[in-house]
């Protein structure tokens, strides 16, 4: 009795790369491909194609955006003095979902890990700084996940903008030590925002 041909082996294998995607939960999606009409499959990688070219960093935050400004920092309604840091795209997704922060956001696009050769030149950190110098931000609110690397990356950064006073915060957390924002309820990310702490 024969195993997957080398085509499906192929896409297995691709689908397992993905995150938390485990070798059985690829195998349902291949297999789910490959029950798609010729129309719908096209349609599929149309748009992990597109994804691919169409979306970019924000000029200004480095969020991911279509346009070459994102639509929070294009928003004339938002709080310009105050900045929240995040490591992922994804956080800033959940902070939205509270509808209690009204302010900018900054990208890192990951956080300081020299056990896995991230320094802090590889993250956007100087990005951040320039967007500092101007003296329109009063505040930073450090939403790092609480990690390890999490915490050692809010505390580098606030030590860098301290000198330029601006006054740097961290979200109380009720989230536990480990936790990804991403997962957190709206509740807890509005009492973490309400509750944050200068550093």
């Amino acid at each position: 009795m024969g195993g997957f041909t080398p085509s499906l082996e192929q896409l297995i294998d691709q689908f397992a790369r993905l995150p938390s995607i485990g070798r059985k939960s690829a195998q349902r999606l291949a297999f789910h491909i490959l029950s798609m009409s010729d129309a719908d499959a096209k349609k599929f990688t149309d748009s992990i194609m597109n994804a691919r070219t169409a979306i970019k960093q924000c000029e200004i935050c480095c969020n991911l955006t279509d346009d070459s400004i994102c639509t929070v920092c294009a928003s004339k309604s938002r709080d310009k003095s105050t900045i929240c840091v995040v490591e992922d795209p994804r956080d800033v997704i959940a902070i939205e979902r509270t509808h209690e922060y009204n302010g900018l956001y900054h990208v890192l696009h990951g956080v300081i890990s020299p056990m896995n050769d991230i320094n802090p030149e590889d993250i956007k950190i100087k990005e951040l700084l320039y967007r500092l110098a101007d003296d329109t931000v009063k505040e930073v609110i450090m939403a790092t996940n609480p990690t390890v690397e999490g915490e050692a990356t809010s505390m580098y950064i606030s030590r860098l903008i301290k000198p330029m006073g601006v006054n740097v915060s961290r979200l109380a957390y009720g989230v536990p030590v480990g936790a990804d924002l991403e997962y957190a309820d709206e509740f807890t990310l509005i009492r973490a925002l309400e509750g944050r702490k200068e550093l």
